[in-house]
């Protein structure tokens, strides 16, 4: 019979490629690896994986196994989740996954006030650009995303946006240049922002030097060291913009105006915790419900869901 530790061994051997590095993940010894692969497959009566040199990849039908395997994994999580609320021993627990832009200046700033300990719910955050975010979604292992807008053709459906711009950043004290001359700091390849801001370079009809860098914060940063210009969203620097430490330059295609997008996959219901979560955003994070989204999804059975009564923790106020 197809066991849990078959199932977690080949999803790891999926994620890291090697029967080494999925050996070192799991604290076991290469053999087992390779026998749990081995007995995976011998259950399904499907090869799940093939030589490749001197190691394994995954066959066509082991990558449509890993898809659903995944989903299985998480359905699992659910369920322990679930069952331990009930019976007391955890409280609820979201599941948050958000871009590195959102990550590290507007969602702090939201789970400030919703991870309270009165409220009952503990949120487990990750972070990554927007095709990490989607791909875990895609696969139920996160509960909701925050990110821009999601992608064609995936079963995902927008609960909830919050509008904010696009900006040209430099530093406050240089001396202004040609936006072709200047240094751009640019985000990872991957990124929504880099893919926003090649098609801004584009616009503007100019090719500059790209400095790659994965952190929105270490870009403001560097900004602020000379180094260059950058597009961010205003939300990452406001500070820097009121203190003095940042400029913004306008340009003929900025600022963008653009939005965050709450969204949830469209092929599973929504967890207390993840609605009690877009109630809250709702109420006091300057997100408006999406109007293909109204209805049910809000009816959040929580104490602090503010249709019901009780008056809802302090708003947050977002300057734009």
């Amino acid at each position: 019979m197809l066991s849990l530790y078959q199932l977690r061994t080949f999803l790891t051997f999926a994620r890291l490629g090697s029967v080494g590095a999925t050996a070192e993940e799991l604290v076991v010894s290469q053999p087992a690896v390779s026998a749990a692969l081995a007995g995976l497959q011998r259950e399904l009566d499907v090869k799940l994986t093939e030589r490749d040199g001197r190691g394994l990849r995954l066959t066509d039908a082991g990558r449509a196994f890993e898809v659903s395997g995944r989903r299985i994994l998480a359905l699992l999580e659910d369920a322990q989740r679930e069952a331990q609320a009930v019976a007391g021993t955890s409280g609820e627990r979201l599941r948050l996954a958000a871009v590195t832009s959102a990550a590290e200046h507007l969602v702090p700033r939201m789970l400030q006030r919703f991870a309270q300990p009165q409220r009952g719910t503990g949120v487990q955050l990750d972070v990554g650009n927007h095709v990490h975010v989607w791909d875990q979604l895609r696969h139920w292992e996160c509960d909701l995303v925050v990110a821009g807008t999601p992608p064609a053709g995936l079963p995902l459906r927008t609960l909830a946006t919050r509008a904010h711009e696009l900006i040209v950043i430099a530093p406050a004290d240089a001396e202004p240049m040609p936006l072709g001359a200047a240094t751009w700091l640019v985000r990872e390849p991957g990124s929504g922002t880099r893919a926003v801001t090649e098609t801004c370079f584009a616009a503007l009809g100019i090719d500059p030097p790209r400095l790659s860098i994965a952190s929105n914060g270490a870009i403001a940063a560097c900004v602020r060291s000379g180094l260059g210009y950058s597009l961010v969203s205003r939300d990452a620097v406001e500070g820097d913009l009121e203190a003095g430490r940042l400029r913004q330059i306008k340009t003929p295609v900025t600022p963008l105006n653009r939005h965050w997008h709450l969204v949830a996959a469209s092929d599973r219901e929504l967890t207390v915790a993840a609605r009690s979560f877009v109630a809250f955003a709702i109420a006091n994070c300057g997100f408006q419900a999406h109007q293909a989204s109204t209805g049910p999804v809000f009816e959040a059975a929580d104490p602090h869901f503010p249709g019901n009564g009780i008056k809802p923790p302090e708003t947050l106020h977002y300057q734009e």
